[in-house]
């Protein structure tokens, strides 16, 4: 098992890219700032839970890792929304796919930390 097969991952890897693609795309001014914070927050969630799988044997250190995961992509989510509030992103299709993929994801997110807070001892066979 790897933290490759965990959908979180395989969904965070996929919003980096089109996160970090839209973010390129911005306006020049943007570009290094609300569009370097949202590059980073994105890419947060992806290491974030590479990292906290990398402790899952420590179950606090497991959940402390997925509650930074948590809150980055909610910080993703509040970069997103000014952008296109600030018409800095004016593609509302792209807008509106990440912005319902970001909140699908933290969904997950949120069910993963909650299922890990419940069964820890389940997820031993992940070691």
């Amino acid at each position: 098992m790897s933290y490759k097969n965990l959908q979180i991952w395989q969904l965070s890897r996929l919003l980096v890219i089109d996160i970090h693609t839209m973010s390129l795309n911005l306006p020049s001014f943007e570009k290094f700032e609300v569009g370097s914070q949202i590059r980073r927050s994105v890419k947060s969630v992806k290491s974030n839970i590479v990292e906290g799988y990398g402790r899952r044997r420590y179950k606090q250190d497991y959940i402390r890792f997925m509650v930074f995961v948590l809150s980055s992509n909610d910080e993703t989510i509040d970069h997103l929304e000014t952008l296109f509030e600030t018409k800095s992103l004016n593609n509302e299709e792209l807008y509106n796919d990440l912005h319902k993929r970001s909140q699908q994801l933290g969904i997950k997110i949120n069910n993963f930390l909650n299922s890990l807070e419940k069964n820890h001892n389940k997820f031993d066979d992940l070691k």
